[in-house]
């Protein structure tokens, strides 16, 4: 018997074709946003078209596909489409809102509340004692701490930079100054218990930060203080779903990149659920 051991027809190696769950608008706007840059910096050439990049950059995104499996299928080298996704993401973190500006947007349109909470993004457990401070504690794992507001209907409005995993919820707000510009705006917060205590005004001001009744040892919650809580609870739902749509994107999985790029990757996922959400 023979044994046959010649290579199949086709390239080599194995490629397959694969469906992005993305819309075409949310593609068409990537594109355009890579080809104005290119028309600003003055690149003349590049290995494929924006449209293409675009793709690859989404993939990447959307399915935490690794650089160096598209780099085999489309031609070019892994450390092209690395740069290709620093790239995207940074034009898209560029035009992710600033917190005074969504504040005062909410304002505007008649908003009086919104919806505040936190959350873990894990990251890759790294060696040496610098990432030792990116152990939560809380959820017995290493990662980086994410706060963000959202509007009554889940929609993201503004995300903080990414902590290490060991901060504390209400440290990140206050790092950020987040009651003084609820008052500002003229605006308040629903939250969960976790930032009991956040709101440091007098007892004569505004409480800018609405949260639960949190029970004690020897003092057990009333009937009213229950149902307070899950009432709170009911409207708090949507915030939890626009962490939902920001997970969607897959590379949020575990990062495994520099934990310092994660500001950025989360901003410009930010900007990416929106155009999703919105369409």
């Amino acid at each position: 018997m023979k044994n046959n051991t010649s290579p199949v027809e086709g390239p080599d190696g194995l490629v397959y074709t694969a469906r992005l769950p993305l819309s075409s608008a949310t593609l068409n706007y990537l594109a355009t946003l890579i080809r104005g840059h290119l028309k600003k910096i003055g690149s003349r050439w590049r290995a494929l078209p924006a449209g293409k990049i675009a793709g690859i950059v989404l993939a990447v995104l959307r399915c935490d596909q690794r650089p160096g499996d598209l780099a085999g299928g489309n031609g070019v080298h892994r450390t092209t489409v690395t740069r290709w996704v620093r790239e995207a993401v940074s034009l898209l973190a560029a035009r992710a809102p600033r917190l005074d500006r969504a504040l005062k947007k909410i304002a505007r349109t008649g908003g009086g509340v919104v919806l505040l909470d936190g959350t873990l993004i894990r990251t890759r457990r790294r060696t040496g004692t610098a990432n030792r401070k990116n152990y939560s504690g809380k959820h017995k794992c290493h990662g980086l701490l994410v706060i963000a507001l959202t509007d009554d209907r889940g929609r993201l409005l503004w995300v903080s930079a990414a902590r290490p995993g060991r901060s504390s919820e209400i440290t990140a707000c206050r790092h950020d100054k987040l009651t003084a510009k609820l008052r500002a705006a003229g605006l308040g917060a629903i939250t969960d218990l976790g930032f009991v205590g956040l709101d440091d005004s007098g007892p004569d001001a505004d409480s800018a930060v609405i949260t639960g009744y949190k029970a004690a040892r020897n003092r057990p919650l009333t009937r009213g203080q229950k149902l307070s809580n899950k009432a709170l609870a009911a409207v708090r739902a949507p915030v939890e779903h626009g962490f939902a749509h920001l997970k969607n994107w897959r590379i949020l999985g575990k990062v495994r990149t520099d934990p310092k790029w994660a500001t950025a990757l989360v901003r410009a996922l930010l900007v990416l659920t929106n155009r999703e959400v919105s369409r």
